[in-house]
């Protein structure tokens, strides 16, 4: 049996049809609703406007902090620092795009961190610059350790000027250029990773 359909061009007035189970609203008195699987489908959220939305604000990032940029920066610093002086001393060769990596990880933590402050790009390119150096020193102190009685350890920090010498010797116009493209890095991650 099929139920009679309303001749055409009538005025549907948002009544539930007789014979048709899922045509009553939800919430009417005495008549199932129809089932849509979701248990809150008739409930309005709370303090939502015009009926839809999250019934509360989310939580705003933690941007625009300097103290957390710098802190944020440094970290990445010391960590791109050792990971950087670990490259070089597996691989005897200063690797430009490591270089390229140590700038943008410290601009871009800066700057996801620290938000948009002008000091950041500045202080991570500072900051990227001291970590190509002491990534290098570190690859060196790897590298020499290899082939002399002293730890890698030894060589930082009690012979830090023989290591430094040691580096000046062995640098040359592309270790001077790699410190050129972290910096560039540094700066531009920092402002990519504010926006």
């Amino acid at each position: 049996m099929s139920t009679p359909v309303p001749p055409p061009n009538q005025p549907y007035d948002g009544q539930p049809q007789a014979g048709n189970p899922y045509a009553a609203q939800p919430g009417q008195p005495g008549q199932p609703g129809a089932p849509t699987g979701n248990p809150f489908a008739g409930q309005q959220p709370v303090g939502a406007p015009f009926g839809g939305g999250a019934p509360f604000a989310p939580v705003a990032p933690a941007r625009n902090n300097v103290g957390l940029g710098i802190a944020a920066a440094v970290v990445a610093a010391v960590v791109a620092a050792a990971i950087y002086g670990a490259i070089i001393g597996a691989t005897k060769h200063e690797i430009g795009y490591a270089a390229v990596g140590v700038g943008f990880v410290v601009g871009f933590a800066s700057g996801k961190v620290g938000g948009r402050n002008p000091i950041l790009p500045v202080l991570s390119v500072v900051l990227s610059l001291i970590a190509v150096y002491f990534g290098q020193l570190l690859g060196e102190a790897m590298i020499a350790a290899k082939e002399l009685p002293v730890t890698v350890s030894e060589l930082f920090f009690d012979h830090f000027s023989l290591l430094n010498e040691a580096w000046k010797a062995d640098s040359d116009f592309i270790s001077y250029l790699f410190f050129a493209v972290a910096a560039v890095a540094a700066f531009s991650g920092a402002k990519k990773a504010a926006d």
